[in-house]
């Protein structure tokens, strides 16, 4: 008897063909973006950062909600996105035959596994090798009360081993919008904001920790830039005083209620910048 199939076996080198990319580009152009943009009001900032950038890339994020794959992709310029893939948690993404073919089809993922054993990065390896920029959630799985976790040290061996430069990215009413628990985001068209930070190269000698700090600090101060100005924000960093994005002490059902309440309708002050 065949030994049952275990998550994170499944293969996805086929949604990388070209058959694959065309039906995926009109699935999140046509069907995903639209409907996203229906349920939600994204406000996108920080596309210039990728200017002059070539493929391979990580794009690291914060992770609140299973909006945030779809909003990266759909907000990504097509050449970006078009040669972009995501790591995704292989025990709840790959568990299934048909949830496997349809994420790896709709996203372009390739499974992860959470537990700490190492599967998923030598496929991560071999396509950074490939030329494919990737989605990396270092949090490791959805934040359960829409504040940032710490960042696992796996995004940053993989910038460091393959000399990747690391787009951080931070997104802010994901949680509010559409928290663990739901399948479907809230009525009323929540704000959410995406902000692109100008990219991190790792230095000569640096280790994967101190990339992983650097990565942590690049996205908290993207979190600043959007509840204030950009201007605000380099100042506070500039005397290391950027506010943290693990949010408030306190108990639990505090913190997911600071995390729950919308963002503003409006967005962030203009500000000068660069």
């Amino acid at each position: 008897q065949a030994e049952p199939r275990r998550p994170g076996q499944f293969p996805t080198a086929w949604a990388r063909t070209p058959l694959a990319r065309a039906a995926r580009e009109a699935i999140l152009t046509l069907g995903m973006r639209p409907l996203v943009w229906t349920e939600t009001a994204p406000r996108v900032y920080g596309l210039e950062n990728l200017e002059g950038l070539e493929h391979p890339v990580l794009f690291v994020s914060n992770h609140t909600s299973h909006l945030d794959a779809t909003l990266i992709l759909t907000t990504l310029p097509r050449r970006w996105r078009e040669r972009t893939a995501t790591g995704a948690a292989a025990d709840y993404f790959f568990d299934t035959w048909w949830k496997s073919i349809a994420t790896a089809l709709v996203y372009n993922a390739f499974p992860i596994d959470r537990s700490g054993r190492g599967r998923g990065t030598a496929s991560a390896r071999q396509m950074l090798a490939d030329g494919w920029s990737l989605i990396v959630f270092p949090e490791g799985t959805r934040s359960p009360d829409g504040w940032m976790q710490r960042f696992r040290t796996g995004a940053a061996r993989l910038a460091i081993e393959q000399r990747v430069p690391v787009v951080p990215i931070a997104i802010r009413g994901a949680f509010a919008a559409m928290p663990r628990g739901r399948a479907w985001p809230r009525p009323g068209r929540l704000p959410i904001s995406l902000r692109y930070g100008p990219p991190l190269f790792p230095r000569e000698g640096e280790d994967h920790r101190e990339l992983t700090r650097r990565m942590y600090r690049a996205v908290a101060e993207l979190f600043d830039e959007d509840r204030s100005t950009w201007w605000e924000a380099q100042h506070r960093a500039s005397r290391g005083e950027t506010p943290s994005p693990a949010g408030p002490a306190g108990p639990r059902w505090l913190r997911v209620w600071e995390a729950y309440r919308p963002l503003p309708r409006r967005g962030p002050r203009p500000a000068w910048r660069r």
